[in-house]
């Protein structure tokens, strides 16, 4: 079908200008021609054609706007021309003139005029030929744009022919009617010449496969990527840092945290009598399981009070989330956020507190970013910091979730043969063996119906209800249907209710809602075994391969009013009754009718054996033979009844009937399997079914609920989602083969996205009234209608700003409308079920294929229509469940092509108009009242004979399959029952094969004109030789060929074909490329005669083998390829010996060049000749380049050599050289993409490396960021790898992983011959060097290389206990030593390249590159003194002397001029002894810190820093064990000796006391009653201790009787502690338990705690109240007892405060406070204290320790005799008035007693 539209002319056109007219047709738009200098009238006189795959619908407009075109600015608008196109489907051919109108909707007198044409398939419609409509003169040259580009391929994948097509002539584009074929050159000339015409900033070019997709449209795209992954474990790491808790509600608490995920719990240590424990505790979870299985894992966190060995504890509050959430956020991780607790157990009482920590997910491959430190007060704002995803509100409601379960249908056969008759011989009768129950998971809890005793179709009519908090943070419901046994409950099958797709958080968003709908479930097959192979499947892990049941259930959400009386505070599971819902009320029943035919069966597994062979289809139950069901009870009924159906359907049944429907009495028959078929040899590999003319046939009726509407929509937006991802893949790859004009793809992309989703919200709004709509439907839908909506506005927005700087970042910004796209088309209600193909041989189910129900249903609205509907698809079959993992699921069981049709019966007048033409129906038998059936089987009439030409040049980048890293590959072409291999190559992973496959006599089914415009695929599979065995399966690939009939010239532009690249998978990863061309030519009666001859003869060298022919082979140039050899590098043992003399071996397109023999690799690993060549002819097209490859190899005795590794450079484009700037300095800084002189180690000699590597002048723990830079990962990766022109090439040798063994160093440049004379007549040209001109030595160097490593963080526990006892180990060449922080090495370069960096505990290791970096302050003393052996100034003058520079300069006024560039800086430098002078050297540094602004030998300069590098663990792949933080700093043993090194040792706490004085308190409950009066009284004392010392808490005397709260005791508290001021922490070291072999060292913040009690004499004392002061920042004290209110606790954050580090000595009134029975604060009492902080020296100058005791006591001794004395000698008594000298200073009394003795 296609629809044309051949525009005339417009004329009445006002005043004199540029025309160009823009004609569309169902959202695609061609543009005429640029008229130039027109006046009232513009001849276009061009045609325009769509291709169309459906009707063209009465109601759908023709547009054509004429416009004013402008070269500069955008185009104007003049007039538009609308028409509805139902007079044109009438007659087919029409033509009109009429005038235009305006933006307002009105008339002008410019008119245009058109013939529009319209064909069909079926010929409804006059019939018009191209010829006779097209009539346009030869030299005609006018153009056909497209307002697109595409890379079209003509393979599956979309990667091929890398194409993009801007301009075409029409009548090229009639006569191919084929994807344009266009040279790139040309395509860059015509896309430039389009964008003189046109404003390039506005010119968009879409999909062109809308016009060029082979009109038939009758086969679909297969998926070439096989492999399911989704049930494969992996390994994953959850890492959870505990840090501390606040607000915690309870009295006198001793709080753990409990860290659960799963089955797996963790402790923290007790913290005793304080409700603000800090823990700072670290614990690590290792799981081996599916990602579903990991994210739906609850992560919970949980304070109990007092736990122990003896008693579990109380409860105090729990916070959970799913392992998913974390996931899913940014990093994977959350990061020192705050956990709200709440009590599950009284949902009314609130929040229970707050637990800070860090939570991270870690799979294999993740890198954890370490996020930035936001400074302390930021993160004690507990409400700005919660540990929520984004979006979620702080203050979460609890709700109540209804998952109500009503019935369920379609179990299996929970029994065997053998069981089944067992009871019938003892009970006498055989029931049903299955007692189902509905089991519900959702965040932690789980909830069950009752059991159904004995029923395949069960009722429950129950709901379970859950309680949690809402939005929860668990993203899955589990529902699950399992079988009652006393034994062990068997699960038949499982289905996930995604949350975030049954609600919307938006504005305008819905509480999550579902149903009542059908959920489909899926899991092993129907043949119930008593041990089940893929009972996995039933649980939910992996994609179920068989229909299980269908559940009938509905979600239902309840915010709950937590301050109602009525509330039931508990969230314990409840299961209640359901009143029961009407059969309609899920949707009216409609009968569905599914048909097949297979027309081919091929790549059938020799494995499965010569056993007749099988097929059986299936939809839900009906069509399984084992336990299948037939039409429904109540549709029988409803179509007895009679007159039920409403006019409409009536109506749509009428129109879609036809003479040979079936009678409505009359039972259908369904037939669901194929006969059985013995399998035809292929070749050694595979069989084949001989489906020749006779085509085997299938249909099964069905009933479902009619729900197509859900399923029509998520077609749509699929539709559009793939368009824009074939759109964004097209853009990918013209920015990666860096073709011209990505921006205009990009804005053709946002042109068809926008159109997209305008049409969505035109046809999704249908069918509002349908039956069985759900409150899920309808919202639904509107947040659908309202995203597509904001997208296409979105779309129009980004399209107007993509510029060629911006079409990165705007890319990046439309793969989220992909990922937005996808998410809407998952709909979460199900209606269909899904199709099931099983091949069988031998009673035996072997392999399978499902099919989405959505991806073949039928509309008669294009759009609607499911992908694969009325299609022949290419079907592969593979193995259910673990068999299909790894090796086994990347070969195919089998390839069918399929076609497949799923409609409602009454429609199904057109199942077969999509079938290849040329096919007679063969029915069955009639029967009684049936008039007819539909076939089943197929005759093809019509038989075309071809012969397929593969011509198979290269493939690149394969796998390696074998031991030594290599492959022997070889590749077997599959086309229908054909098969064919090329030539074994031994030992390449690129092979060039060159060679030309003929099949001879194809026979294909169908009409020539189908087949020549949609052939069927070619399969490519690719295999590695072995010796012995089975070849080795590497990857495969799909293509399709270009066609010629007989009657077609072979010559272009269509022949002879071009080659194109296919991308080849493994799986579903990208294992190479096929460089290849295929061409099916069709054979007429005089045979292969009248074939285009074969040119060139066969192979001599390699026997009948047939080369790609001229026409095909690329048109090659003479290369040079020259090669600097640097060095080998980190070199393994191969097969158990050590690497003694290893060479290089370089091949290319079967020419290459050998390096120099390193004689003795430990002594010296670089080679003695650096530059060698090699000349190859290569092809034109840089895109066609093959390979390069790279051997290492170990010359060994006899002339012996062993492989090493091999390493393939796929691409050479970075490598080929360009003739360089006149200005350039040499040659070799230009040969890659930019110049760093900082390169790797080895590229300078050390005298240079001197200059350029400078030290890091850094103190430990203390990080000036403006100073110093933070590098979060290795420093070679902050610069590329220091890849200039020194590159590293990392080899492979293994067959699966490929482990990385070594690093050969060196690069390549390559040039087309002749080479320019001006460069070898240069000064200096040096022709033994080629482009490499000065080179510097690679001789080893002397280098004393200094590793500072500053900390470690976020170690892997490994002892029993959580913690770890870390030491690092340092390992340069042959030194291998441990220290604790710094290390100087003598090490020789490149001999000792790497620094092997072990932190060690369980093997954790992780390998280190040192390199260093420049400081950015000059200082001549201090601790930032410049160490390097030369000053700024001479590192400045030596960079410009090599690099040829004018200057530098130095001059007045603080000014340096180095070339043209002009800096300022300081000139003045002071000594130590405050002297100031003259100096250049902060100038010099100015220069050198700005050295990447210096024009042509600019780089950027590593400057001082600290990186930090993963540690990794060789059992845990992939998984970080921590990370350290270090830099290194290297010197040449031949210069001046550095000077000492950085002392990095970590701060020292310093040593403190602080003696807190407890006066008076006042307003204290009273807690006790009188004996004797019943008066309220309290017995007061004070207890206080500082945070992390609680086992020496201190208490003072008890103030007994108190009446009235106040208590008076004039106590001091002695606190001795160590204290880092910079982070402000309290340094602890003690044993953790009694078992503790060492001390563990803890830092907690200065915190003090002061508690009232109640003492008690016979029963435990009562807990009054309590505070708790931050040193660091604590609220003033009042000045009285009346102004200390509850309000210094409550509102602290706004309050001032003070740190005592800083005041040193404080005294007020503090309030105790406690949390009465409704866990609200109150006011307990008030304390009179004072805080005195003193240094430990100064406490030992003023002692108050026991010695102080024991002396007053002796001076009170001396007194007292001494008074005796003069009691007897009166005499002697005036002496005594010097006494008083005794009496000491308060602060010399000790701690803990009173302060009147």
């Amino acid at each position: 079908m296609a629809l044309a539209v051949h525009l005339k002319s417009a004329s009445d056109l006002r005043g004199k200008g540029d025309r160009i007219a823009r004609v569309t047709f169902r959202g695609l738009s061609f543009y005429s021609r640029v008229l130039e200098s027109c006046e009232d009238e513009a001849r276009f006189d061009e045609v325009f054609r769509w291709p169309i795959g459906s009707k063209v619908d009465g109601s759908e407009m023709l547009e054509i706007q004429v416009l004013n075109h402008s070269k500069v600015f955008t185009n104007r608008l003049i007039g538009t021309f609308r028409m509805v196109l139902q007079k044109v489907v009438e007659e087919g051919q029409l033509e009109v003139s009429d005038t235009l109108i305006d933006d307002n909707n009105a008339a002008i007198q410019t008119s245009v005029s058109i013939e529009i044409k319209y064909q069909t398939m079926d010929g409804s419609v006059k019939v018009w030929s191209d010829g006779e409509f097209l009539d346009i003169p030869e030299d005609c040259d006018g153009t056909f744009q497209f307002e697109t580009e595409s890379l079209l391929s003509g393979h599956s994948q979309g990667s091929g022919r890398n194409i993009p097509v801007t301009l075409i002539t029409f009548t090229e584009f009639l006569l191919t009617d084929d994807p344009a074929i266009l040279e790139t050159e040309d395509l860059d000339r015509k896309a430039m010449r389009l964008g003189r015409a046109i404003d390039p900033d506005n010119i968009s070019l879409a999909s062109v496969t809308a016009v060029t997709t082979n009109v038939s449209n009758k086969r679909s795209k297969p998926d070439i990527k096989m492999e399911s992954s989704s049930g494969k474990p992996v390994d994953y790491q959850i890492s959870v840092n505990v840090i501390e808790a606040r607000q915690l509600v309870g009295l006198n608490m001793d709080p753990v945290v409990c860290v659960e995920i799963g089955d797996e719990k963790k402790y923290t240590s007790m913290k005793e009598s304080t409700n603000c424990p800090y823990y700072n505790e670290y614990f690590v979870f290792d799981f081996h399981v599916p990602p579903d299985v990991m994210f739906d894992k609850i992560l919970k966190i949980s304070v109990i009070h007092s736990k122990n060995l003896l008693r579990s504890g109380t409860l105090v509050g729990t916070f959970k989330l799913d392992v998913g959430t974390v996931y899913s956020q940014p990093d994977h991780q959350f990061y020192h956020k705050w956990a709200i607790l709440s009590d599950h157990d009284d949902i009314t009482a609130g929040c229970k507190g707050y637990v800070k920590c860090d939570i991270a997910v870690v799979g294999k491959g993740d890198n954890i970013k370490t996020p930035h430190k936001a400074s302390e007060t930021d993160e004690d704002d507990i409400e700005g910091n919660l540990l929520l995803p984004e979006g979620v509100p702080a203050e979460r409601q609890w709700a109540r979730f209804y998952v109500k379960i009503y019935r369920a249908e379609g179990l299996p056969k929970m029994n065997t043969s053998i069981m089944a008759n067992m009871k019938k011989a003892f009970i006498g009768e055989n029931k049903d063996l299955v007692d189902p129950y509905v089991q519900v998971q959702f965040a932690g809890q789980k909830g069950k119906t009752s059991v159904q005793k004995s029923s395949y179709e069960p009722i429950w009519n129950e709901h379970i209800v859950f309680t949690e908090m809402f939005p929860p943070l668990c993203k899955r419901m589990k529902v699950q249907i399992r079988d009652s046994d006393k034994v062990n409950d068997v699960a038949i099958g499982t289905h996930f209710i995604d949350l975030r797709k049954i609600a919307n958080d938006g504005d305008k968003g819905f509480l999550p809602t579902l149903g009542p709908a059908w959920v489909n479930m899926y899991g092993s097959t129907r043949n119930y075994t008593l041990m089940d192979e893929h009972q996995d499947l039933n649980e939910g892990l992996g994609e179920g391969v068989s229909f299980r049941a269908r559940l009938l259930v509905s979600v239902a959400v309840e915010i709950l009013d937590t301050t109602s009386t009525e509330i039931v505070s508990s969230t314990e599971v409840k299961v209640e009754p359901v009143s029961n819902i009407s059969e309609s009320a899920t949707g009216k029943v409609e009968e569905f009718f599914l048909f097949g035919a297979f027309l081919e069966a091929t790549m059938i597994d020799r494995k499965i054996g010569d056993k007749p062979i099988s097929f059986e289809v299936t939809i839900g139950n009906y069509g399984n033979q084992l336990d299948g069901v037939s039409k429904p009870t109540g549709a029988k009924k409803k179509k007895k009844e009679g007159g039920t159906e409403s006019e409409e359907d009536e109506s749509e049944l009428i129109q879609n009937s036809s003479d040979e429907e079936v009678e409505e009495d009359g039972d259908l028959v369904s037939v669901s399997s194929t006969p059985l078929l013995k399998p035809v040899i292929t070749d050694r590999n595979y069989f084949h079914l001989p489906y020749f003319e006779k085509k085997p046939c299938i249909y099964i009726k069905s009933w479902w609920q009619d729900q197509r509407r859900r399923l029509y929509n998520s077609n749509i937006m699929d539709k559009i989602a793939d368009k824009l991802e074939e759109g964004l893949n097209d853009v990918q790859e013209i920015i990666k083969t860096e073709k011209a004009f990505p921006e205009r793809r990009l804005r053709g992309v946002l042109e068809e996205l926008s159109i997209g989703c305008s049409r969505f919200v035109t046809l999704a709004n249908k069918d509002q009234n349908q039956a069985g709509r759900t409150r899920l439907d309808r919202e639904r839908l509107k947040s659908c209608m309202r995203e597509m909506e904001s997208m296409s506005q979105q779309a129009k927005t980004i399209r107007t700003q993509v510029k060629k700087k911006t079409v990165k970042d705007k890319l990046k910004l439309v793969l989220n409308f992909l990922q937005r796209l996808r998410f809407l088309a998952d709909e979460p209600q199900h209606s269909i079920p899904d199709v099931f193909i099983w091949m069988l041989s031998n009673n035996k189910r072997i392999a399978y294929a499902r099919i989405p129900s959505k991806d073949i249903l039928h509309s008669i609205v294009d759009e609607e229509m499911g992908k694969d509907c009325g299609k022949v698809n290419a079907v592969f079959l593979r193995l259910p469940g673990k068999k299909g993992f790894g090796p086994a699921g990347w070969t195919v069981q089998a390839k069918m092509e399929m076609y497949l049709w799923l409609g409602l019966s009454k429609q199904r007048k057109d199942f077969l108009n999509g079938l290849p033409c040329g096919f007679e129906e063969n029915r069955a038998v009639k029967g009684v009242g049936l008039q007819s059936v539909p076939p089943i089987s197929l005759s093809y009439n019509m038989k075309q004979v071809f012969q397929l030409r593969a011509h198979m040049y290269q493939a690149r980048s394969l796998f390696a399959a074998d031991s030594s890293g290599l492959s022997d590959p070889f590749a077997r072409v599959f086309f229908s029952t054909h098969s064919q291999v090329t030539e074994v190559l031994n030992e390449t992973l690129c092979p060039t094969w060159d060679q030309l496959l003929v099949f001879d006599n194809v026979e294909l089914y169908g009409e020539a004109a189908e087949l020549r415009d949609d052939p069927p695929i070619i399969v490519i599979e690719f295999y590695d030789q072995d010796t012995v065995g089975k070849a080795e399966y590497i990857g495969r690939t799909f293509a399709k060929p270009i066609t010629k009939m007989i009657d077609e010239h072979y010559g272009p532009p269509r022949f002879p074909p071009q080659l194109e690249y296919y991308q080849v998978y493994r799986g579903s990863s990208l294992a190479g490329d096929l460089l290849a061309a295929f061409e099916l030519l069709q054979i007429g009666p005089a045979g292969q005669a009248e074939l285009p001859p074969i040119d060139g003869p066969t192979d001599s060298e390699r026997g009948p083998i047939l080369p790609v022919p001229l026409g095909i082979r690329p048109v090659l140039s003479k290369y040079r390829i020259e090669v600097l050899f640097w060095g080998l590098r980190d070199l393994k043992r191969v097969n158990l010996a050590q690497v003694d003399r290893p060479r290089v071996d370089i091949e290319c397109a079967g020419k290459g060049v050998q390096s120099s023999l390193i004689q003795n690799y430990k002594k010296n690993p670089n080679f003695s000749t650096l530059v060698k060549w090699f000349e190859v002819d290569l092809p034109e097209n840089e895109l066609l380049h093959p390979p390069l490859n790279i051997r290492v190899v170990d010359c060994r005795a006899f002339g012996r050599y062993t492989l090493v590794g091999s390493h393939a450079v796929t691409s050479l484009r970075k490598f080929i050289y360009s003739p360089p700037d006149k200005n350039a300095i040499n040659n070799w800084a230009h040969a890659g993409t930019h110049r760093n002189t900082l390169a790797v180690l080895e590229e300078y000699n050390l005298k240079t490396l001197s200059v350029l590597f400078l030290s890091v002048h850094y103190n430990a723990f203390c990080y000036n960021k403006k100073n110093v830079s933070m590098y979060n990962k290795e420093l070679e990766s902050e610069f590329d790898n220091f890849e200039d022109w020194l590159h590293t090439f990392n080899l492979y040798r293994g067959s699966l992983l490929m482990s990385c063994l070594t690093v050969p160093q060196g690069s390549i440049c390559m040039y087309k011959l002749p080479l320019s004379e001006e460069i070898s007549r240069d000064a200096g040209f040096d022709p033994n060097m080629g482009m490499f001109q000065n080179i510097p030595h690679n001789d080893p160097i002397n280098v004393l290389v200094r590793v500072f490593v500053v900390r470690a963080t976020d170690l892997h526990p490994a002892d029993i206990n959580g913690k770890a006892d870390p030491y690092i180990v340092i390992k340069l060449g042959k030194t291998d030593f441990s220290s604790l922080r710094s290390f100087d090495i003598q090490a020789t370069f490149p001999m000792e390249v790497y620094a092997d960096n072990r932190t060690w505990r369980t093997d954790s290791t992780a390998n280190t590159d040192a390199t260093c970096g420049m400081a950015s302050t000059y200082s001549i003393h201090g601790y930032n003194v410049w160490r390097d052996p030369q000053k700024p100034t001479q590192i400045l003058a030596k960079l410009c002397k090599e690099g040829k520079l004018d200057g530098p300069h130095y001059g007045p006024g603080g000014r340096v001029k180095v070339v043209n560039r002009i800096f300022m800086g300081p000139t003045v430098i002071e000594d130590e002894n405050g002297l100031k002078k003259q100096t250049d050297e902060h100038l010099a540094l100015t220069v050198l810190n700005h050295w990447e602004d210096i024009p042509k030998a600019g780089c950027k300069l590593v400057r001082e820093h600290v990186e930090i590098r993963p540690l990794l663990n060789p059992e845990k792949p992939g998984i970080e064990q921590g990370r350290i933080e270090m830099w290194v700093d290297m010197f040449p043993m031949d210069m001046p000796a550095p000077g000492p090194a950085i002392d990095i040792s970590p701060r020292k706490p310093k040593s403190f006391e602080l003696r807190v004085i407890i006066w008076n308190t006042d307003d204290v409950v009273l807690e006790d009653d009188a004996f004797m009066t019943g008066e309220k009284m309290s017995d007061i004392y004070v207890r206080g201790w500082l945070k992390g010392q609680q086992e020496d808490k201190q208490d003072t005397d008890v103030h007994y009787h108190s009446l009235t709260g106040e208590g008076n005791f004039n106590w001091r508290f002695l606190f001795p502690f160590d204290y880092l001021l910079a982070e402000e922490k309290i340094v602890i070291s003690k044993k953790e338990s009694m078992f503790s072999w060492d001390e563990t060292e803890y830092k907690i913040p200065a915190r003090l705690t002061l508690q009232v009690w109640d003492a008690d004499h016979f029963s435990a004392d009562d807990f009054l109240g309590a505070i708790e002061l931050d040193l660091n920042r604590f609220p003033r004290g009042a000045k009285t007892a009346k102004q200390c209110s509850i309000d210094m606790v409550q509102n602290e954050q706004e309050l001032p405060t003070i740190s005592i580090f800083k005041q040193k000595r404080v005294k007020g009134w503090w309030p105790f406070v406690a949390c009465d029975e409704n866990d609200e604060m109150e006011l307990r009492g008030k304390v009179e204290a004072e805080l005195h902080l003193i240094t430990a020296e100064e406490a030992e100058k003023n002692p108050t320790a026991h010695d102080s005791c024991i002396l007053i006591f002796l001076l009170f001794l001396t007194m007292l005799t001494l008074a005796l004395f003069f009691f007897h000698f009166p005499t002697l008594h005036v002496s005594f008035l010097f006494f008083p000298c005794l009496f000491f200073h308060l602060d010399s009394f000790p701690f803990s007693t009173p302060l009147a003795l």
